[in-house]
């Protein structure tokens, strides 16, 4: 089974809040951090030290973290799995990209007998992660840009001999097209999760604001609750969407409280490690 950014935790959960932080920073200090400074992170996210205990081992035996000991102190680091799982995340999270009118799709075409149901079910589960519709139970869709994530879950599920996929230009169907691609992805879904983060992050200060434990906590719930939107939501050309569509907005929004956020969080962070993990 790969290691899909988040699937199996929630957004605002003690797991989600940790998977977020050493996303955040565990690579940008040196690879490794003492468990006692990700205690003292996640207590400023209001988590307390029992529970950040509890997550790190769950995220240890999930194959995210190996424990290991840094001058006498213990501590973390990310799995070789994990680094990969997190950086591309980076590039979907911080940089979603949106189908341009005349981009091509992709289509997936899968077939699977009753006695690999499971397998099947991971499939489509995987699939619908990374932004893809369901045009049929064996034919699915997405942007032509998700082809080689789409390739990288065949090959880690072993079903890549399954599968077969296409490229296509804009489909045609009967009808309107914005009210069949509302069938192939619950639109209303997602446009009420855009919706959701910019009532709650929409009056973030995203000017100059300080390097202090409020920005390091705003930064990294606001990551949090954003991270699952660009996954699910594959960026759509506005000809498939409706006239209202929340993400643009919703996209400049978390653009502009990273580049308000990002460093000063950084800062903040840093000024709780040990000052050997801090040296240049």
């Amino acid at each position: 089974m790969p290691i899909l950014d988040d699937t199996s935790s929630r957004p605002g959960s003690v797991v989600s809040l940790l998977r977020t932080t050493i996303g955040l920073y565990l690579r940008q200090c040196g690879g490794w951090m003492p468990a006692k400074s990700l205690t003292d992170l996640m207590e400023v996210l209001d988590v307390p030290v029992e529970l950040t205990r509890t997550a790190l081992t769950r995220l240890k035996q999930k194959g995210v973290l190996t424990a290991e000991v840094n001058a006498g102190q213990k501590g973390y680091a990310l799995t070789d799995a994990a680094e990969l799982m997190f950086f591309r995340g980076d590039r979907r999270i911080n940089f979603p990209r949106n189908m341009r009118p005349d981009d091509a799709w992709c289509l997936i075409s899968f077939s699977l007998p009753e006695s690999q149901r499971e397998r099947r079910h991971q499939l489509r589960r995987h699939l619908s992660w990374i932004g893809c519709g369901t045009v049929a139970p064996g034919l699915w869709i997405c942007p032509d840009f998700l082809r080689e994530e789409v390739k990288v879950i065949l090959q880690e599920l072993s079903l890549q001999h399954h599968a077969v996929l296409f490229t296509t230009q804009t489909p045609e169907v009967a009808g309107d097209l914005r009210a069949t691609v509302n069938e192939w992805w619950d639109l209303e879904y997602l446009a009420e999760l855009h919706k959701e983060f910019a009532a709650e992050y929409g009056a973030v200060e995203t000017g100059s604001v300080p390097s202090n434990a409020e920005t390091f906590a705003t930064y990294v719930k606001c990551v949090d609750r954003w991270r699952v939107i660009p996954y699910v939501d594959p960026g759509l050309p506005k000809s498939c969407l409706p006239d209202d569509w929340p993400g643009g907005r919703c996209t400049v929004l978390f653009q502009d409280i990273r580049n308000s956020h990002e460093l000063p969080s950084l800062e903040f962070v840093r000024s709780l490690l040990p000052v050997s993990l801090t040296k240049e």
